[in-house]
């Protein structure tokens, strides 16, 4: 019962992380969700000398690499890439003083995705051995 329970658990946040990096990443060419250069501080693209829309380019890819790593069932390696990017993003709308809101969430969905790769690494030493079968 437990190795079904955390199965749920792993393909829940596998799926739900990854397809979330994909269409957010995606959607940084097109801007339907949102007009997404408006998180940016302008000082990050500045400095590497990008327009806020090449720069939102670049994260764009990075995001759908994530996604697509995590997706493809690399969730160890994936949800450490994510974490890490999460934070990332985390300090960057923190440092310009709103969206803070947007912040929280990204920091949490951060922490979700570190869950997802000590969960990936419980699998891999075949602590659940169900799930390990399973992968």
């Amino acid at each position: 019962m437990q190795d079904e329970s955390m199965d749920r658990i792993y393909r829940a946040l596998q799926l739900s992380l990854g397809a979330t990096a994909v269409v957010a990443g995606a959607d940084k060419f097109f801007n339907l969700l949102t007009d997404w250069e408006q998180y940016l501080n302008p000082e990050f693209s500045d400095r590497l000398g990008l327009s806020k829309k090449q720069f939102m380019s670049i994260v764009g890819v990075i995001e759908i690499v994530a996604g697509a790593t995590v997706l493809s069932g690399k969730t160890r390696l994936g949800g450490m890439l994510m974490s890490a990017w999460l934070l990332g993003i985390t300090g960057n709308l923190v440092s310009t003083g709103s969206f803070l809101d947007v912040a929280v969430r990204d920091l949490n969905m951060a922490v979700a995705a570190y869950a997802l790769s000590e969960i990936t690494k419980r699998r891999e030493k075949k602590a659940w051995p169900k799930l390990a079968r399973a992968a």
